[in-house]
């Protein structure tokens, strides 16, 4: 479980203001949608979350993102194992020039993880797999496989969470960039999950896709949330609605409204909310 709250959170570029004042607890465990208009700040606050957006020259960032109760600004932060905790999944999906095997287990190796190391993650998948009703290959409980079994076993765990295993289990060594589109973008989501985050961030991530691969990626993000804080900026009111458990709707740089997805859709209490839920503005 991963607390976010954001304290007078304000982001700058030059002179510039892009984000005043943002002040709001995000919810464990539920899917929030930000909202707004095109260049109102969504994917700025949502890059606020793991420090992407230190990535842009000249953008100062003020206030307070507190997760778990710790500011991730701090001099002291360790923003390597924010982006572990916090993953982020972008409009286009981008598969790493290698297999579609070698795409989530990268991850696995790169944090170099021992053997025990790699069955206390198992035990965490066949968990979480257990929880959605997804079966796993059989690990005979866990116990005496080798790691090349277990890495094995991650790697469909993962791609069984992002709903894709059917897909590609018979062709895990061809290159991840014969995937289609609303494929790349369901490895990416696995990718994501194989370092274990507690928070899953998306920026638009089905605005690149057709409606059937888009209306599998909104599926896995359901069954997820389950184990996952899942925040995700959408343009698509249609689909805020269909998956939203909370809502935070942003109006030239300013948090207008949040609340109950529930609230928002039916009974807005700004104006300018109310206008952007029902098509007034856009």
């Amino acid at each position: 479980m991963a607390h976010i709250s954001l304290r007078n959170l304000n982001v700058t570029y030059g002179p510039h203001g892009i984000l005043r004042d943002i002040n709001v607890d995000i919810p464990d465990k539920k899917i929030t949608t930000i909202i707004g208009p095109s260049g109102c700040g969504k994917t700025t606050l949502l890059k606020s979350l793991n420090r992407l957006i230190d990535l842009t020259d000249e953008l100062h960032v003020g206030g307070e993102v507190l997760i778990d109760g710790m500011n991730i600004y701090d001099e002291d932060a360790d923003v390597l194992a924010l982006r572990k905790k916090v993953g982020f999944i972008s409009q286009k999906p981008c598969p790493l020039p290698m297999s579609i095997y070698d795409n989530i287990a990268f991850g696995l190796r790169i944090h170099r993880l021992n053997k025990a190391q790699l069955l206390n993650q198992l035990k965490h998948l066949e968990e979480h797999c257990a929880e959605n009703n997804i079966s796993l290959g059989d690990t005979g409980g866990s116990v005496g496989l080798s790691k090349k079994t277990e890495m094995n076993l991650l790697v469909e765990g993962y791609l069984r969470l992002a709903g894709l295993w059917d897909e590609v289990k018979e062709r895990l060594t061809f290159p991840a960039s014969m995937l289609s589109v609303g494929q790349q973008q369901r490895l990416a989501l696995a990718r994501a999950l194989a370092v274990e985050p507690e928070i899953i961030l998306a920026d638009e991530p089905t605005s690149a896709l057709d409606p059937i691969s888009a209306k599998v990626i909104e599926r896995q993000f359901q069954v997820l949330k389950k184990n996952y804080t899942i925040i995700v900026v959408t343009h698509i009111m249609r689909q805020a609605k269909r998956i939203a458990d909370y809502v935070i709707f942003i109006y030239m740089g300013e948090l207008v409204e949040h609340g109950p997805a529930s609230e928002i859709f039916t009974n807005p209490k700004d104006k300018r909310t109310h206008e952007y839920v029902f098509g007034e503005i856009s």
